[in-house]
């Protein structure tokens, strides 16, 4: 979430960001300004209130010694109004408090400079292209369909199993997802990032962290007897690794990837575009996270982008880079680039990650922090993306390799698959 030094120190400059995101800040900013002057004034009439009761209790004993009973009383009937007086002021400095709390999480981080204006997906910007896309005979088969033909892919079974959403991978499927798991992995340890296993529930404190909660819980499957969350991504519980932490600024940036697999709801999801691979409620995905200094951070982001951009080249498959639009960004990012891969036999771009930087928006949830070179503690930039989601991937390579003979595997994977052809 923003800081409260930044709305009230740049509040007309936060408004005009937010608006990129089609987001009206106007209200919300200058009732949070508001209690916070409440807070601030509270604060300072209680410490005032508070030294003069230790002056005044102070008092009482001397007078009671010197016989003054009178004036005893009297401070003694002025400490309990100062009392109650500052009672009503931590009450109010409190209430003040929670109502700036509340707002806060309603408000989305504001956009990099450099994010375009735009309403959605059309107004992203193209930053970046390659690879070749594939030309298909007529009769080239979408995904589903080679799946079904080499057994690769059951998704009726996991519909008996589980519902709708939960494939079951079978044979070649499986060992291409294994392979996938273990190219990911090994390339994201020789690029340096520390591997982490993370537990695949959360509990409520995870998800405020990184801004699942408040606002994202139908999003989320949600176990009720423990009140406990799937995790949507490896993200969210390899990112509150760092929650209440104080690092060490010549530790950063942190570097750390992890697999895991992932569970969305996607409530509200239909159509043609939900296909076979194309949108699932359990998926597999290898997630790259960073810890990194402010002035550090968009060096970092672009490591990572070209780090992803190394993955969908090695596996041989089309792609192109796209800066997100303020009206096609996430709620908690300040800067996204989104990487699609071209799926020939469906004809379409297939998003398969987004890497983002979210500057301090989490990390000011998370209470993410460094000390600095004049050792003072300040909030690090928190990042992350995708490196990779596997069922697009996985329906671009079926798809896009497809030849008379079989679905050929590309070289940097033959390794990982031991064979080179599923036939």
């Amino acid at each position: 979430m923003l800081t409260i030094k930044t709305i009230t120190d740049n509040r007309d400059e936060t408004i005009r960001r937010l608006a990129v995101k089609h987001f009206d800040a106007t209200e919300y900013i200058d009732k949070i300004i508001a209690l916070d002057a409440v807070r601030r004034n509270s604060q300072s009439s209680l410490d005032a209130n508070l030294a003069e009761i230790k002056i005044a209790s102070g008092k009482i004993g001397i007078l009671m010694k010197e016989g003054k009973t009178a004036e005893a009383e009297d401070a003694k009937t002025r400490v309990a109004e100062l009392k109650e007086l500052s009672k009503s002021l931590d009450d109010a400095k409190t209430e003040a408090e929670k109502g700036i709390a509340e707002l806060l999480v309603l408000i989305p981080n504001t956009p990099h400079s450099s994010v375009p204006e735009g309403f959605g997906a059309d107004d992203n910007v193209c930053e970046k292209t390659g690879g070749v896309i594939p030309t298909l005979p007529d009769d080239a088969l979408p995904h589903w369909d080679l799946a079904k033909k080499y057994n690769l892919i059951d998704f009726e079974l996991g519909v008996k199993i589980t519902g709708a959403g939960f494939p079951v991978y079978t044979g070649y499927g499986a060992r291409l997802q294994r392979a996938l798991i273990d190219f990911f992995l090994d390339n994201a340890r020789e690029a340096g990032y520390t591997e982490i296993q993370p537990p695949y529930v959360i509990n409520a404190d995870s998800g405020y962290g990184t801004g699942q909660l408040p606002d994202k819980e139908g999003q989320m499957y949600h176990c009720g007897l423990d009140d406990l969350y799937l995790i949507p991504t490896a993200e969210v519980p390899v990112t509150n690794l760092y929650r209440d932490v104080i690092l060490e600024k010549e530790t950063l940036p942190i570097k750390n990837a992890a697999y895991s697999a992932c569970f969305r709801r996607e409530a509200g999801s239909y159509g043609k575009d939900v296909r076979g691979l194309n949108r699932l409620h359990q998926f597999d995905k290898v997630e790259i996270v960073r810890i990194d200094t402010p002035e550090h951070s968009y060096q970092s982001l672009q490591e990572m982008v070209d780090y992803v951009e190394s993955l969908v080249s090695k596996l041989e498959l089309p792609w192109r880079i796209l800066r997100l639009c303020g009206g096609d960004m996430s709620f908690t990012s300040a800067l996204t680039f989104d990487f699609e891969v071209f799926s020939a036999a469906q004809k379409r771009w297939l998003e398969v990650s987004s890497v983002s930087n979210f500057e301090s928006y989490q990390s000011n949830r998370l209470k993410c922090r460094y000390r600095d070179d004049n050792r003072k503690t300040q909030l690090c930039h928190t990042l992350n993306g995708s490196a990779l989601a596997l069922p697009r991937i996985v329906a671009a390579l079926l798809e896009n390799n497809q030849t008379p003979e079989g679905i050929v595997i590309p070289k940097a994977l033959v390794p990982y698959t031991r064979f080179e052809i599923i036939k």
